[in-house]
């Protein structure tokens, strides 16, 4: 039986721009290494492993952020307190030793113009904004989406 390294250390971005928030289409799983498959697609927030070389997480997420979304327009707001976990099917288990991800989730800010969303990331093929009453519906995973549900967000619709 192949033992299992500790859990895959991660960050991801709840972006928004006003009353709207900017989600990736991703088309391949990961950059883990030994897990890089085509998937049929997802939505999700832009989210990916720490790496070693990054100094603190708030590197790591600005990193991340760039490779996801092209963009180093972002002002990061708060570092959340609850993380997202997930475990791993077991084929990528199998594959990458890991049986868990931990995600340490933040609220950032988009304030750039929107020109400069191009993906870095071989694994992101579309990068886009979708209304607040919409982002349930378009996010592919549930966990993900219950996540959502728990964030407080507060609109000045004028």
């Amino acid at each position: 039986m192949k033992a299992y390294r500790m859990v895959r250390n991660a960050v991801g971005a709840i972006i928004f721009q006003g009353t709207k928030f900017l989600l990736v289409h991703k088309v391949k799983i990961s950059s883990i290494k030994n897990a890089n498959k085509n998937i049929k697609g997802e939505w999700d927030f832009p989210k990916g492993g720490v790496e070693e070389t990054d100094k603190d997480l708030e590197v790591a997420i600005l990193r991340e952020l760039k490779e996801e979304t092209g963009s180093t327009q972002y002002k990061l707001i708060k570092r959340l307190d609850e993380v997202l976990s997930f475990s791993f099917d077991e084929d990528i288990a199998k594959r990458t030793g890991f049986k868990k991800q931990i995600t340490t989730m933040f609220i950032v800010e988009y304030v750039g113009d929107g020109s400069d969303l191009i993906p870095l990331d071989c694994e992101i093929k579309e990068v886009k904004f979708i209304n607040f009453e919409d982002v349930l519906e378009r996010l592919t995973h549930d966990i993900t989406k219950d996540y959502f549900k728990g964030i407080p967000f507060k609109f000045n619709r004028d």
